[in-house]
């Protein structure tokens, strides 16, 4: 599976101490800490985060529900 979402485009990204601190400055819109860690990566390295927790689309333009 990871072999083939490479292919497709899709990245894996490593976590970083800037993400954890992005977390600690993002709005509680979404109350699990979890799940507001891809937001914080995908705000940190300029990407969208596709997701089907539509709760997480209220972080705007770097969220994507599907």
């Amino acid at each position: 599976l990871h072999t083939t979402l490479v292919a497709e485009g899709f990245a894996e990204v490593p976590l970083k101490p800037a993400h954890l601190f992005r977390v600690a400055t993002l709005p509680w819109l979404h109350r699990d800490p979890f799940d507001r860690l891809p937001v914080a990566q995908a705000i940190e390295e300029g990407m969208t985060l596709l997701s089907a927790d539509t709760a997480l689309a209220a972080y705007g333009k770097f969220v994507k529900t599907v």
